[in-house]
């Protein structure tokens, strides 16, 4: 049996938890099946991973819009798949994120191959990416749309995405399969290194509480920022904060950030994107790590955190609740949103002031953070193991193989 996966995100171009998924998926599952991938941008082989091909686009001198660029480029790279070496040995289509959904359509219709998505977000609980997209978000909306609705089977990578899928759109609850994402223990595990910490201006002898993600209306940062004016003045907050999605929402961050600083300087701003080595270091060292997401189908930064022994406040959203267990690896913060777009906060200000007070009590309280921290490492060793998850995909191929 072959998959191929079709994705936006492959080392050494990730950015966010889907290209983590795929990552480690395919790698986990090149062990028991044969795999290849098609990725966006041009590529090299990389070691101990499946072999990939990358598909470049150079959409600088399209006569668009700079803002749909992005949205014709995923659309013609998913063409360029369709007509660049789809073989008659592969048994199954894998997509991940609606930029590749189109590639799994047209090779579901064209050659007859099996469809499967993971969705690892839905189009219609992210209406800020029209800030992003223009009106290339409609496009991805229908886009999305109907490759859900076509697949032979939907992979939700939570119960909360999966009763979000069934709500959302026309699709027989025996087609959507809950496949959680998962975590390498042996790569996510406390360390003792402290290096990054003094290169970006870290005290290694303050606590700190620490924020690891993109910029994004999604991530909800900006309540946590907001947050930090509630927050007891003896310890660190680390922003690790890159990627904005927009210039405006870059603008929004680094008012908001300024202002706070005008009255705490103990707050650090890694405006990049970093290295795994930092990513390690900074969860393994942290006192606290905050997820204030306003929408999060599984929220796999708190199972790295978690990973690296460290307690976790986040918000209680989405599949992030099928993570965190409140009370015994971290507090889940009550989140009462819009009912409809944008879905942000109905109290903005009382969602910062609870994130605030869950981050003070176990800033003042180590026993219970370290407490939370060593039940945080035995969930994410015993529930989320990359080889079950591989395993339970190879499955769900061989399902759709025989039907």
């Amino acid at each position: 049996m072959k998959s191929l996966f079709l994705t936006n995100e492959y080392p050494p171009h990730t950015y966010g938890g889907a290209g983590v998924h795929v990552d480690y998926l395919s790698r986990e599952l090149s062990r028991i099946m044969d795999v290849q991938v098609f990725a966006f941008d041009e590529r090299e082989p990389l070691p101990d991973r499946p072999w990939v091909k990358g598909f470049g686009f150079d959409g600088g001198n399209l006569p668009c819009p700079k803002n749909l660029k992005s949205v014709f480029g995923a659309l013609q790279r998913c063409l360029n798949f369709n007509t660049s070496g789809i073989g008659p040995d592969i048994d199954v289509v894998h997509c991940h994120t609606w930029y590749t959904h189109l590639g799994g359509i047209l090779a579901k219709l064209n050659y007859g191959i099996p469809l499967v998505v993971t969705c690892h977000s839905l189009e219609p609980l992210r209406p800020w990416k029209r800030e992003q997209l223009g009106r290339g978000y409609d496009c991805s909306l229908w886009v999305e749309k109907t490759a859900l609705e076509m697949a032979d089977a939907v992979v939700a990578v939570s119960q909360g995405t999966k009763d979000d899928v069934l709500r959302l759109f026309n699709i027989p609850d025996e087609r959507v399969h809950i496949i959680y994402n998962g975590i390498d223990p042996n790569e996510y595990r406390k360390g003792d290194s402290t290096k990054a910490l003094l290169r970006y201006g870290i005290d290694p002898q303050t606590p700190f509480v620490l924020f690891v993600g993109r910029i994004t209306r999604q991530k909800g940062i900006i309540h946590l920022v907001n947050a930090i004016r509630h927050m007891a003045p003896d310890y660190q907050v680390v922003l690790c904060a890159g990627a904005p999605d927009t210039p405006e929402i870059a603008a929004e961050m680094k008012q908001a950030v300024d202002a706070v600083r005008q009255t705490r300087k103990n707050v650090v701003w890694i405006d990049e994107m970093v290295d795994k080595a930092t990513v390690y270091e900074l969860y393994s060292q942290a006192a606290v790590f905050c997820c204030p997401s306003i929408y999060e189908p599984f929220g796999i930064i708190n199972l790295e955190a978690m990973a690296c022994e460290t307690a976790v406040v986040a918000s209680a959203v989405g599949g992030i609740k099928e993570v965190v267990v409140h009370g015994e690896t971290g507090y889940l913060v009550p989140l009462k949103q819009q009912s409809e777009s944008p879905f942000e906060p109905s109290d903005p200000e009382q969602f910062s002031r609870d994130l605030a007070e869950r981050i003070n009590e176990l800033m003042a309280n180590r026993a219970l953070r370290e407490q939370f921290g060593r039940a945080g490492r035995a969930r994410a060793d015993e529930k989320f193991s990359w080889t079950s998850i591989a395993m339970q995909t190879r499955n769900l191929y061989a399902s759709l193989s025989k039907k």
